[in-house]
């Protein structure tokens, strides 16, 4: 039902469930209260099927209603469930090799410049519901790419595909290179000087303003200077395609984000999605370092970057 397996449910009960009930008992303490703690009707729902629920939801894009048939319950407390583990999984960040976690962009950039290694961005949109008649700004949401209401996230993987980061959301009129300025990644890549990224055309101008570490394609030549300049077109072509087929894994990762349902397209509140993305991406990263549901052993657990 969630495309996991039984060890990263093991994992995720182990390391969320005292996290959460630990906010519960500081959302009880919180306030004045007439009845002592845990005075009141119980929860119908434990944790662990609190969790599942939440899993199914994003895996599948099942209602709330139909959760709450399945688990004997009123939609309310689907609706709570999810409200509770949602924000925990999103919390988490995605998962590297050595058991770090990758919270920010700034994690990612600093992880990159300490291992040495190259990574891959890119873009993907995900439509999300139109704004009102009426209202002001109702154009914002509108991608130039695909015509539709939708969300820009940004994704950066491993030259593996595996997911280093997901998330920085935009609306769907954002260009590509202005989403990953606002999102703060020239900043970042000002305080290194050994981090590679591979990207598409869309973000071509980051390359000079990051010192060469954004590496984009080539750009193409007129058809009238290339005749002037023989040979150029086919090499020119040539390290296109070469570029291509190294940044197209950040592509495949992008595609399995798109398997959870979710994030095909958004039915709930437009403010919700960032959460969404970054607890499938923390999600899909740990399913992503096991090998048919046995951990590698080098993955421990350990400290965020």
């Amino acid at each position: 039902m969630t495309g996991l397996s039984v060890e990263v449910l093991a994992e995720l009960v182990a390391e969320l469930g005292p996290v959460w009930q630990d906010r519960q008992q500081a959302r009880l303490t919180a306030r004045t209260r007439r009845r002592a703690v845990g005075a009141g009707a119980r929860y119908r729902l434990v944790f662990v099927d609190r969790l599942l629920a939440t899993l199914v939801c994003l895996r599948h894009g099942v209602t709330h209603d139909v959760l709450a048939a399945w688990f004997g319950v009123d939609r309310s407390t689907i609706s709570r469930a999810v409200g509770e583990i949602r924000p925990l999984l999103a919390e988490r960040g995605c998962r590297v090799p050595g058991g770090v976690r990758l919270r920010t962009l700034a994690d990612v950039v600093a992880y990159l410049d300490h291992v040495r290694a190259a990574a891959l961005m890119d873009a993907t949109e995900i439509r999300v519901r139109r704004p009102n008649a009426g209202r002001a700004g109702r154009q914002r949401f509108v991608s130039g790419k695909s015509r539709t209401n939708a969300i820009k996230a940004l994704v950066l993987s491993d030259t593996h595909g595996r997911l280093l980061f997901c998330g920085a959301t935009a609306r769907g009129s954002t260009a590509d290179i202005t989403q990953a300025r606002q999102a703060g990644l020239t900043h970042w890549l000002d305080h290194t000087v050994g981090v590679r990224i591979l990207a598409d055309a869309g973000y071509q101008g980051l390359g000079a303003q990051t010192g060469g570490q954004v590496i984009t394609p080539t750009l193409r030549h007129h058809k009238k200077a290339l005749e002037r300049l023989p040979g150029i077109a086919e090499l020119r072509q040539a390290q296109r395609r070469e570029h291509a087929r190294r940044r197209v894994r950040v592509e495949h990762a992008i595609a399995h984000l798109k398997n959870w349902r979710s994030l095909t397209r958004h039915l709930g509140r437009r403010d919700s999605l960032d959460t969404t993305i970054r607890a499938v991406a923390g999600l899909l990263s740990d399913h992503q370092h096991t090998d048919r549901g046995k951990p590698i052993a080098a993955i421990t657990a350990g400290p965020a970057v």
